[in-house]
């Protein structure tokens, strides 16, 4: 089964508005960029990324948790990070019943994943200085 198969059936399975709330950040996050890999993580957990992990889903008994993998390190001018996690790495949405979903701070927020994945990516390629990159002697 693939992983958007077992998303699918994830939310299918879903009986209540985590189901179709699940769905709505799912569509959210396919169209922040077009260039975004859906996936099935941990044994069970929708995850989306580009150029490095973006973010992961997980309904919970009275929530959905949306986890940005480095949110620390993302503005956050709406105020989306509402989570439990303040440590140095991660943060997280937590959406309960009722609540509704700002699109546009939202996708900024996915945008601004990307680019710190991207920006990441491209540190880890470049050589540290040039006395590294060059074969020694």
């Amino acid at each position: 089964m693939s992983a958007a198969e077992k998303i699918d059936a994830m939310i299918a399975g879903l009986d209540d508005w985590r189901g179709p709330m699940l769905a709505e950040l799912r569509q959210l996050i396919g169209e922040a960029d077009p260039e975004i890999v859906e996936d099935w993580k941990w044994m069970g957990s929708p995850a989306w990324s580009r150029d490095g992990l973006i973010a992961v889903a997980n309904p919970h008994k009275g929530k959905v948790k949306l986890t940005f993998a480095y949110g620390a390190h993302l503005p956050d001018p709406a105020g989306l990070f509402n989570g439990d996690d303040k440590g140095a790495t991660r943060r997280s949405i937590d959406i309960f019943e009722g609540d509704s979903i700002d699109a546009d701070a939202l996708q900024a927020l996915l945008r601004a994943a990307i680019a710190y994945n991207l920006h990441a990516s491209e540190k880890e390629r470049r050589p540290k200085s040039l006395a590294t990159s060059l074969p020694p002697g």
